[in-house]
This record gives structure tokens, sequence and C-alpha cells, in this order.
């Protein structure tokens, strides 16, 4: 700084002809000595701004740094085509992540190109084999609603049913110690509306017979849990809840295999309640639909409550 100390000390100054001595003139007056304490004040928060300028500007260039180090996205500057390309190739080697990975920045930066809808449709297969069927429905149904009329929509909803149709393959499973009322149909019932709308929408389409045989077995299948439920009440002694069960199944599937057992835990749950008018009415019914059933033949040696214990 300009008028600022030396660091060494001052020599010995010459005393001029006819100056007394010890008349060496002062040392020159330092521009800070002259600063009022205000301005000083003012020198000090400046010096503390411009130190905190400083370190911010050292982060800034650490996080900078930090960030070169990071992979660079090596599908930068791809074409549709290129991403479209790489996301089947991935697809046909099975390495479903990737090839998610690529439709879906396929969608992100081509929304409006021609492969973009296909990716759409494309994406929600690649889910589907990931097992991720929350993804993979949300992805269906996302296409139904952006293109009701395209032609391809047929395999929206039939991708939407089978994805929903392997959800719940325990649903169906046998008996074990859990209760089966706790395992949840909807899965199977989304699939069974989703194959129900791709037979009515599209009769012709090449994927309505196989929706129409996987419906027959949902409907068996949804028959079948009422029952399990129906009948894992009557081994409690649950006769109120088991009856509502087998009512629901013989209400709601009226032409499914299920329906016979129905009908006799109903007569079972009638029977453990001692209302015998009802039992009566439950076997009639029983005996008119399937007269070689065997819970007829059953409950003819023991008591119908009983058959289930």
């Amino acid at each position: 700084m300009t008028g600022s100390l030396s660091s060494k000390a001052s020599p010995q100054c010459a005393i001029p002809a006819g100056q007394a001595a010890g008349a060496c003139p002062a040392r020159p007056v330092s521009p800070i000595d002259d600063v009022p304490a205000a301005q000083t004040r003012a020198f000090a928060c400046a010096a503390v701004h411009l130190a905190r300028r400083t370190l911010s500007a050292l982060m800034l260039a650490t996080a900078l740094a930090a960030c070169s180090g990071l992979e660079a996205d090596e599908t930068l500057g791809w074409s549709a085509n290129q991403l479209y390309t790489k996301a089947r190739e991935a697809s046909e080697d099975g390495n479903w992540p990737a090839a998610v990975k690529y439709f879906e920045k396929l969608e992100a930066r081509y929304p409006y190109g021609r492969f973009a809808q296909q990716a759409q449709l494309e994406v929600a297969y690649a889910h589907y084999k990931d097992n991720d069927p929350v993804a993979a429905t949300a992805d269906c149904d996302r296409f139904i609603r952006l293109h009701p009329n395209h032609p391809n929509v047929d395999y929206a909803y039939y991708l939407k049913g089978l994805v929903n149709y392997y959800q719940n393959r325990s649903l169906f499973a046998g008996l074990t110690n859990e209760d089966p009322a706790e395992r949840d149909p909807k899965a199977a019932r989304e699939a069974f509306n989703a194959f129900r709308e791709l037979s009515k929408r599209f009769p012709e389409s090449s994927y309505t017979p196989d929706a129409l045989e996987r419906m027959r077995h949902l409907v068996n299948a949804l028959s079948q849990h009422e029952v399990t439920v129906a009948r894992w009440y009557m081994r409690r002694g649950a006769y109120v809840a088991a009856t509502n069960r087998a009512q629901a199944a013989i209400r709601t599937y009226p032409d499914t295999p299920a329906v016979e057992e129905a009908l006799a835990i109903m007569a079972g749950a009638y029977d453990g309640l001692g209302i015998a008018s009802l039992r009566d009415d439950a076997r009639r019914v029983l005996a008119q639909t399937y007269p070689t059933s065997a819970w007829l033949q059953r409950g003819q040696r023991q008591p119908f409550k009983s058959l289930w214990n």
C-alpha cells in the first residue's frame, strides 16, 4: 500500500549542517493512522465479505471438480432411432433395467416422435419382465388413457390383465395355516376386468381368445377363494361369517364348481346356528342342483356342521 512503513528499521538519519542533533524528521504518516474509526470498521466488513466470497468460490470450484468425476451420460446426443435400437437390444438380451432406462430416455427426449408411443408400450412390458407390476400396470393405464384409439391399445389391456393375473398367484394356492381371508384378491379382480374390457372392445383381437380362457380360470379361482374362506370359518365355528362368504360365492359366481361346496357350507353353518329350516332349505337346493354330491352322502352319516372339522 502506498505510504506504508517498511518492516525494516529506519537507517540513522544524516544531520544537515546547522541543524541541531536529534532533530531527525518524524517518520512519514501512514494513511491508516489518519483513518477515522468508522471507516476502519467499514474496511473490516469489506475484508470479511471478500473472505466469504473467496470461500464460496473455493467451494464452488470443489463441487465442480467433484461433478467432473461423475460418469458422463453416453446417450447424450443420441437420436430417437439410436435410443430405440439400444432399448430393443437390451430387451432381447433380457437386460430389463437397461431397457427401461433407454425407453424412458427416448420418451423424455422425443415425446412427439414416431418412437414415443411405441416406447410407452414397450416400457410397460419391460417393467413387467423386471418384476415391477405396479409400474407396469401404471404404464398400461397411462397408454390406454393417452391413446384410446391406438391400433395396439388392445395389447395394453391384455398386458395389464396379464400383469395382475400373475401378481396374486399365491391367492389360489392350497390351504395353509394363514387366514385365507387376509389374502387380497384385488389383483385377480383387476386382471379379470382388464381381460373383460379387452374381449368387449376388441372381440377380434388376437389376444382375446387367451384373455377369455384366463377369465374362466379367474372366475373359478375367485369363487374358490370365497369358499376357502368360508371353510376356514366353519372349522373355527364362526358360522355367521361362513354363511356370508358362502352366499357371496353363490351370488357372485353362480356357475362355478365351488358353488356345490358353498351350498353345503350354508347347510352346515345353519346347522351350527341351530336354524333347522334354513339348513333344510340349503340341503334341498344342494340335492336339486347336485343330486350325486358327496356332501349329501357325508351329511347322511354325520351332522353337516361337523363335516369340516
